[in-house]
């Protein structure tokens, strides 16, 4: 993996007990049943996470299921935000406080999503930047992420690009 951008934090222990926490089965579930039920209820899960990259995989299971067999296009949704939504939570959870706000969705869809699906999204850093930009100028910055999902025999099913934005909050 690459090293963060030079105004990008560095991965510290705040940020590596954020992870601990967000990847221990009984904190995580805990986590989405309390904060995103409609993520827990699915199946959502954060697989892997790391200072530049996050995995999050939704079932096909009964509750995610369309009636095309597939699995519905709002449970990958779901599932494709939580990849670089983790990420920035993550980067937000320690320093000044900042409001984080998908503000854009854009998804292509490659082919029938029938098994698992793993949805990676490789923009942490970018996302690290952007905070910390946002820190050191009170402005707000945008990062279009890009979570591409795979099924279990490693296909691309869909790609999507959600648009965050990112704003430190005033401090009066």
């Amino acid at each position: 993996m690459s090293q963060p951008a030079a105004n990008a934090p560095a991965d510290t222990p705040q940020l590596a007990a954020f992870r601990r926490r967000l990847l221990d089965p009984l904190k995580q579930r805990v986590f989405l049943l309390s904060q995103l039920p409609a993520a827990g209820l699915a199946g959502v899960r954060v697989q892997q996470l790391s200072f530049g990259a996050a995995t999050v995989t939704v079932p096909f299971k009964f509750l995610t299921k369309n009636p095309f067999r597939s699995i519905y296009f709002a449970c990958q949704s779901m599932a494709a935000e939580m990849a670089s939504g983790v990420l920035a939570m993550m980067h937000t959870s320690t320093g000044a406080p900042v409001s984080m706000l998908v503000v854009g969705m854009e998804a292509s869809f490659h082919k029938k999503a029938v098994t698992r699906v793993a949805f990676e999204c490789t923009d942490g850093e970018v996302i690290a930047q952007a905070i910390a930009e946002s820190r050191a100028t009170g402005e707000g910055r945008t990062v279009r992420a890009t979570s591409t999902g795979r099924d279990a025999s490693g296909d691309v099913v869909a790609v999507f690009h959600i648009t965050w934005s990112f704003r430190a909050k005033n401090r009066a």
